[in-house]
C-alpha cells in the first residue's frame, strides 16, 4: 500500500503536527499499546530524557526544568496512548496493522474511512513537542502517556505514580475549545451472558435482517443527543416480526467498542413457515417507516432492511424459549438516560449503553458501559443488570471500574488557567463536568492533593469514522499550554 507522508507539513504549531503525523503511521488501538509505547520510549532515549514505562504500557517521560526555574513546582502534562478503532463498512484499511491515512479539509484534520486518532493522540504529541524544547522556558515537565484509556482505563489503574512529583496536571483529553473540564463520571464495563441451545432446522428460509446507517458516538458525550442504538433497534425489530409471525433466531452481532453508541447491527433469521416469509418483508418496511418517524431529527439515515441468504446446510438455531429469552433480554435491559445531574443542569448524571451484542455458538451476549457521577448510582445499574441476567438464566461480571473525578470548588490551577484564557481569547471559558470518563478520578486518588483541569481542542464526532480536529484550535491549544507553562 501507498504510504501516505508529510500531509501536515506546513500546519502550525509545526512541532505539534508533525507529533502527530509520526504516531499516526503506528497501529494503536486499545489493547495494542506495544508499538506506540515503543515509539515514546525511544523518542526520550534519543534525547536522553529521564523515563520510566511499566508492564501495562504506561509511559512517564521527564525534562528537568529550564535554569532558574528549578524550585517551581513540576506540572503534569497527562494524555493516553490508544485510541478507539473504528472504520466505515467499505474502509480496506486494517487499522490493527495499517496507519491512518490523513487528510486536511480547510481548518479540519481528519482520517479516510476511520477515526482519526485525536483522542488522545493530540496530548501525546503536544507532550512531545514540549519534551523536545518547543518552548524556551518551563518548570519540570512530567509528561503521563497512559494505556488502553478507551476499555476500561487499565493504564491508569495499574500505574505506579512514584517517578512524579507534581500536583498540578493539565488533561489534555477533551474535544471542545473554551471548554475546562473540572469533573467527570466513573463508569464500569458490565458484561452479560445468556447459555443458550441450539437445534438444526431443515428446509426453512433463512434472513438477514440488518439495522445500518446510525449515527452513533461516544457513549458519554453523545448520550443525551437522542441517537437511537442499533442494537436495542434491532431487538425491537425481531420483537415486531416474532408478533405476527414464528421464527427463531440464529445469530445477532451489533456494535464494535462498550463505549460507542452502535451504528449497525444485524440478526439471522429462520422462518419455517413459507407464509411467514411472504410477510416478514412487509412487517419490517412498516416498522422501518415507524422507527424513521420516532427518530426522524436524529436518524436521517436511518435503515432496516431484511434479505433472505442462502442456506445449503441445515441451520443451528436457538430453541423457541431462547430465542424469547434473547429477544426479551433485549426489550427489558436499561439503555440510555436513567438520570439527569441536579448541580449542572443540562448534563447527564447516570447512562448505560449497550456498546457490543453477540449471539454465536452457545452463548448470547450484551456489553454494557455504565456511567455515573455517583458511584452509588453506577453499583445500582449493575445490580439491575446483574438481577435481570440472573433471572433470564444467565450471569454478569464487571470489568473496567474507575472512580468518578469529583468537582473541586477552589481550583488555583483553574483559575489561572481561565486568567490566562480569557487574555488570549478574549471570552470566558465555560467550566464544567462531563459524562464522558478521564483518568482524572484514578490519577486523583494516587497523587493526593492533585489539581487538574481537562482542556483540548475542537474534535467532533469522536469514537466514528467522522472524528477530525480542527486545526486553528490546536494553535490555541498550544499558546495556552506554553503560556501556562512560562507564567504558571
Amino acid at each position: 500500500m501507498m504510504e501516505h507522508k508529510d500531509i501536515l507539513a506546513g500546519l502550525e504549531p509545526s512541532a505539534v503536527f508533525s507529533f502527530f503525523e509520526e504516531m499516526s503511521r503506528i497501529p494503536r488501538g486499545s489493547g495494542h499499546t506495544k508499538d506506540i509505547a515503543d515509539w515514546c520510549v525511544g523518542f526520550a532515549r534519543t534525547r536522553r530524557l529521564e523515563h520510566y514505562r511499566d508492564a501495562s504500557d504506561n509511559v512517564i517521560i521527564i525534562r528537568e526544568a529550564t535554569p532558574g526555574r528549578e524550585e517551581e513546582e513540576p506540572v503534569i502534562i497527562q494524555g493516553h496512548l490508544d485510541m478507539v478503532c473504528v472504520k466505515d463498512p467499505d474502509c480496506p484499511i486494517d487499522m490493527e496493522r495499517e496507519g491512518l491515512r490523513l487528510k486536511v479539509e480547510g481548518d479540519w484534520v481528519s482520517a479516510e474511512g476511520t477515526t482519526l486518532g485525536a483522542d488522545d493522540g493530540i496530548a501525546v504529541a503536544i507532550g512531545l513537542a514540549l519534551l523536545d524544547g518547543a518552548v524556551p522556558s518551563h518548570p519540570r515537565l512530567e509528561c503521563l502517556f497512559t494505556s488502553d484509556e478507551e476499555i476500561g482505563m487499565f493504564g491508569a489503574a495499574a500505574l505506579d505514580p512514584s517517578p512524579l512529583r507534581g500536583r498540578r496536571m493539565l488533561n489534555l483529553d477533551s474535544e471542545r475549545e473554551g471548554v475546562f473540564t473540572a469533573g467527570c463520571a466513573g463508569g464500569a464495563t458490565a458484561i452479560c451472558r445468556l447459555p443458550v441451545e441450539r437445534t438444526d432446522v431443515n428446509g426453512a428460509e433463512t434472513y438477514r435482517l440488518s439495522v445500518s446507517g446510525l449515527a452513533g458516538g461516544h457513549s458519554g458525550e453523545a448520550i443525551h443527543l437522542g441517537r437511537a442504538n442499533a442494537c436495542i433497534l434491532l431487538g425491537r425489530a425481531v420483537d415486531e416480526l416474532r408478533g405476527q409471525l414464528s421464527l427463531r433466531l440464529s445469530a445477532m452481532e451489533g456494535g464494535e467498542k462498550h463505549n460507542a453508541i452502535p451504528t449497525s447491527a444485524e440478526a439471522v433469521l429462520v422462518l419455517e413457515n413459507a407464509a411467514d416469509a411472504e410477510k416478514a418483508p412487509g412487517i419490517i418496511k412498516t416498522f422501518e417507516d415507524q422507527l424513521r418517524r420516532e427518530y426522524r431529527p436524529t436518524e436521517p439515515d436511518l435503515a432496516l432492511t431484511m434479505e433472505k441468504i442462502s442456506a445449503e446446510e441445515p441451520v443451528a438455531a436457538l430453541t423457541a424459549t431462547d430465542t424469547d429469552r434473547c429477544v426479551d433480554y433485549l426489550l427489558c435491559a436499561p439503555n440510555g438516560i436513567l438520570e439527569m445531574s441536579h448541580d449542572f443542569p443540562g448534563k447527564v448524571q447516570t447512562s448505560l449503553n449497550l456498546g457490543i451484542l453477540t449471539l454465536t455458538g452457545e452463548t448470547f451476549s450484551a456489553e454494557f458501559c455504565v456511567r455515573s457521577g455517583f458511584a452509588t448510582q453506577r453499583q445500582y445499574l449493575c445490580r439491575n443488570l446483574e438481577a435481570l441476567t440472573a433471572r433470564m438464566g444467565g450471569a454478569m461480571e464487571t470489568e473496567g471500574v474507575y472512580p468518578a473525578w469529583e468537582y473541586r470548588p477552589v481550583s488555583p490551577l483553574r483559575e489561572r488557567l481561565t486568567e490566562l484564557y480569557r487574555a488570549q481569547m478574549g471570552a470566558e471559558p465555560e467550566v464544567t463536568v462531563i459524562h464522558g470518563g478521564l483518568e482524572c478520578g484514578i490519577l486523583a486518588e494516587k497523587l493526593p492533593g492533585l489539581d487538574c483541569v481537562s482542556i483540548g481542542p475542537d474534535v467532533p464526532d469522536i469514537h466514528t469514522p467522522r472524528e477530525r480536529m480542527r486545526i486553528s484550535t490546536v494553535q490555541h491549544l498550544w499558546e495556552l499550554v506554553a503560556e501556562f507553562l512560562a507564567k504558571p
